[in-house]
């Protein structure tokens, strides 16, 4: 049996360390701890992240995603 385990998603709890909008970057840092960031903000401190990230999560294309309708 073959087991994948995803990171978890981002929520509306999670917050951007800049500015407290909505995150949906995880930064996963080198030596240790996370940022998280809204998609404005990771777009702007992208390239200094890269240098300093061990792994970087992105779910910025959820901001163009159509919502799923719920059925009653």
């Amino acid at each position: 049996m073959n087991l994948t385990l995803e990171a978890p998603r981002l929520s509306a709890k999670d917050r951007c360390d800049r500015c407290g909008a909505q995150a949906y970057v995880k930064v996963v840092l080198q030596a240790g701890g996370e940022l998280l960031f809204c998609a404005h903000h990771a777009r702007a401190h992208g390239d200094a992240l890269k240098d300093i990230a061990a792994e970087v999560i992105d779910e910025t294309e959820r901001l163009h995603a159509k919502p799923e309708p719920v059925e009653d």
